[in-house]
């Protein structure tokens, strides 16, 4: 039998019997486990963003390269459980309006105007301190983690942890269009809107935001990810 302890958040019973089935031991979160092994995305962002006990290992977690597909829980939990397994360290995001801290993300912050077919104009402060101006329906700010969805399908490139945050215009008004990598956080700022934009969060709409008003996007922490030869096999 292994020694492997995983605590399990959101778990329907797959990954309990996973666990089990790989001679590993299910226990509470206070227990001093080994991981955190978490089901779906919404119980691994409310996990990261708690400060874990343990590392993370997310299953179905809609975060691509990332995280475990539940079809291969069985035997990435099993490399866990036999020892094959090291951390990779992933940002966490602060997220203040007009200087005053609004919410935290793992994956990404998105400003999004509300009407379809409605352009507003956003700026982005870039790591040298440049500012670049583009119109477009939103933009979005990922961590790596975040990189392998909505940013990525927006144009964006899937980034290693620690190698900054990805900064990509959601369907611009212009036919090329840059993105941006910036090392530790950016401010975006609504220039012009003819609607109201949103700040969305992880998903979640967090609110809309007014013109001409700092949005500032930051790293300010760092969650430790599993990762198994599985995973990296499957990428």
């Amino acid at each position: 039998m292994s020694d492997f302890r995983a605590a399990l958040v959101g778990d329907d019973g797959t990954l309990r019997e996973a666990v089990e089935a790989a001679g590993g031991a299910v226990v509470a979160a206070d227990a001093d486990p080994d991981a955190v092994v978490t089901l779906g995305e919404s119980a691994l962002v409310e996990t990261a963003l708690s400060g874990p006990a343990a590392p993370v290992l997310p299953v179905a977690a809609g975060v691509g390269r990332y995280a475990v597909p539940k079809v291969d829980a069985d035997a990435v939990l099993s490399e866990a459980a036999a020892g094959e397994r090291r951390t990779a360290s992933h940002a966490t995001l602060r997220v203040s309006v007009g200087g005053e801290p609004r919410e935290r993300a793992l994956l990404d912050a998105t400003l999004m105007t509300v009407e379809p077919a409605r352009i507003s104009e956003y700026a982005v402060r870039t790591g040298d301190g440049t500012v670049e101006r583009f119109r477009a329906d939103g933009v979005v700010v990922a961590t790596p983690a975040g990189s392998t969805g909505y940013a990525r399908a927006a144009g964006g490139a899937v980034l290693a942890p620690g190698t900054g945050l990805s900064v990509v215009p959601v369907s611009p008004f212009a036919t090329r269009s840059d993105t941006w990598v910036v090392d530790d956080g950016t401010v975006l700022r609504v220039e012009r809107d003819e609607c109201d934009v949103r700040l969305i969060v992880d998903g979640a709409v967090a609110g809309v935001v007014p013109p001409e008003t700092d949005i500032e996007v930051a790293v300010d922490g760092h969650v430790p990810f599993v990762r198994t030869p599985g995973m990296a096999r499957s990428e």
